[in-house]
C-alpha cells in the first residue's frame, strides 16, 4: 500500500454526507485487497477481515467516508444557486471558496464574495445571504442541477514540508487510509479478534451510518478511528494533540476503560508513540453510536490530530497515519488483555 498515494486519492473522491457514492466506492475497491466479501450496503462500506474463528469476540474498525459540505437549495432567475451547510462549517471561510456542483454531471462554481469596500462592514455572512456563481443562466443550470444535489470544496491535496500533508476531506479518509495501511501490516498474522471494518456513511449529520452499522453487524468491541484537533497557535494545548506525537487514544466516561488500557498497552509494547485524548462526556465520534447499540459495546477512540478542522485546507503528519495503523495492527494481533 502506497500510503500518500492511496491517501490522496481517498481524499479527492467526493462523498458530501448523504450522497458519498463515489467516495465509498472508492473505499470499497480499496478494502476488497483485504477483505474480499467488502461491498456497499445502506450506504456503508462493510468487509471482512480474516478467517472468521469461533469463540473469538467480533471487533469493527470504523471510519468514516462522509465529508463535510453544501446542499443545492434552489437556483435563481438570474443563475446563481442558493445552498445551504451539510456539517459543520465555519461560515468565514466560505467567501470566494471554489467549489462543485455534483448535478447530472459536475459543475464548477465560486462562492460568491463582495468586495470589503462594498459591504460597508465585515459581517460573517449568512448562508441565505450568499451563493454561488457557475456563469451559467437559469435554465442552463436547471438541465445539470436540481434542489438536494451535493457540493464539495473544489480542492487538491497537496504535499508541505516534511511528513504533512493537506487537502480537504482528510476527515476521515486518513481514518479509512489508517485502517487499510493497519490490515496491511496485519496480513497473515493470527488475529485476536474477529475483525470487521466499516467505513461508515452520514458521520457529518449524526452519526447515522455507524447506527445502522452497529445494529447490523452487533459488535462486542468498536474502534472508531477518527480525527481530532491539533495544536495550533491561540489553541488550548490541554484540549489538542501535537501533529507528528502519534495518535491520540481517547479516555472518557462513555469509553471503555479496558480498550483505553489495552490500546495504551499495545502502543507501548510496541514502542508506537501515542497521546491521551481525555473527554470528559460523549466523543462526537462514531464511538458514541457503537457504544449504546442493543445491549451495549466495548468501543474506543483512535484520533489521528489534524489542524484546520472543516475546511479546505485541512492538515495531517503521515507519521501519525502510519502509527495510528501500527496501533491498531498491535492490538488486533496480540493478546493484550
Amino acid at each position: 500500500m502506497e500510503l500518500k498515494k492511496d491517501l490522496f486519492a481517498l481524499a479527492e473522491a467526493y462523498g458530501a454526507a448523504g450522497s458519498e457514492s463515489p467516495a465509498a466506492e472508492t473505499a470499497c475497491a480499496m478494502l476488497r485487497d483485504f477483505c474480499p466479501d467488502a461491498h456497499i450496503i445502506s450506504g456503508n462500506v462493510i468487509g471482512t477481515f480474516g478467517e472468521k474463528r469461533e469463540g473469538l469476540p467480533l471487533l469493527v474498525l470504523d471510519a468514516h467516508i462522509d465529508q463535510i459540505g453544501f446542499v443545492v437549495t434552489s437556483i435563481t432567475d438570474e443563475g446563481f444557486v442558493k445552498f445551504d451547510q451539510l456539517g459543520g462549517i465555519d461560515r468565514r471561510i466560505i467567501a470566494a471558496q471554489p467549489v462543485i456542483i455534483h448535478g447530472r454531471r459536475d459543475v464548477q462554481g465560486v462562492i460568491c464574495s463582495v468586495p470589503p469596500h462594498l459591504s460597508g462592514g465585515n459581517e460573517i455572512p449568512k448562508y441565505e445571504d450568499t451563493a454561488i456563481d457557475t456563469g451559467m443562466s437559469h435554465d442552463e443550470l436547471a438541465e445539470i442541477i436540481s434542489e438536494g444535489d451535493s457540493i464539495t470544496f473544489d480542492v487538491k491535496c497537496r504535499s508541505l514540508l516534511g511528513e504533512r500533508v493537506t487537502g480537504g476531506a482528510l476527515d476521515d479518509r486518513c481514518g479509512a487510509a489508517a485502517i487499510l495501511y493497519a490490515l496491511e501490516l496485519a496480513k497473515g498474522k493470527k488475529l485476536c479478534y474477529n475483525v470487521t471494518v466499516v467505513f461508515s456513511c452520514q458521520e457529518e449529520v449524526g452519526e447515522r451510518g455507524a447506527k445502522i452499522g452497529a445494529y447490523q453487524l452487533d459488535p462486542d468491541i468498536a474502534i472508531a478511528v477518527d480525527v481530532s484537533f491539533a495544536m495550533a497557535k491561540g489553541e488550548n494545548e490541554r484540549k489538542c494533540g501535537k501533529l507528528g506525537e502519534g495518535p491520540m487514544i481517547g479516555v472518557s466516561p462513555s469509553l471503555s476503560r479496558e480498550i483505553t488500557d489495552g490500546l495504551v498497552a499495545a502502543a507501548q509494547s510496541r514502542e508506537i508513540p501515542y497521546q491521551l485524548e481525555v473527554m470528559n462526556g460523549t466523543t462526537g465520534t462514531n464511538a458514541d453510536r457503537y457504544s449504546v447499540n442493543r445491549g451495549g459495546c466495548k468501543a474506543c477512540t483512535v484520533s489521528i490530530p489534524l489542524r484546520n478542522m472543516h475546511t479546505p485546507v485541512e492538515v495531517i503528519d503521515l507519521t501519525d497515519v502510519r502509527q495510528t495503523a501500527e496501533l491498531i495492527a498491535a492490538y488486533i494481533t496480540e493478546d493484550i488483555k
